[in-house]
């Protein structure tokens, strides 16, 4: 199976080819009303083990690109190969990314 690969914090992650990430966020100025994020794979993606012991962090940043918050998802120690999490609906301190 072919993969990609990219760099996160000096930790090299490989992705198997027909997956994605995916994230939805859905709000208006600070007020996040939704959030989701994960991992969709495709017929040929999901023939793998999956994503094994796997965590997905929201950070948000300033408008100058400073994150200021990290909402840290709990660790899964186990496999899937569609890994997701939701965000609580929140109204940020700042307007950034």
């Amino acid at each position: 199976m072919h993969t990609f690969e990219y760099s996160v914090g000096g930790v090299t992650m490989k992705v198997p080819t027909g997956c994605m990430f995916t994230h939805i966020i859905r709000g208006s100025g600070r007020k996040i009303t939704y959030q989701n994020a994960g991992v969709d794979c495709a017929f040929v993606g999901a023939l793998s083990s999956g994503f094994c012991n796997w965590r997905i962090d929201f950070t948000y940043a300033d408008t100058d690109n400073r994150a200021y918050r990290t909402s840290r998802g709990r660790t899964h120690n186990e496999c899937k190969i569609d890994p997701m999490r939701n965000n609580s609906p929140q109204r940020l301190p700042r307007y950034g990314k």
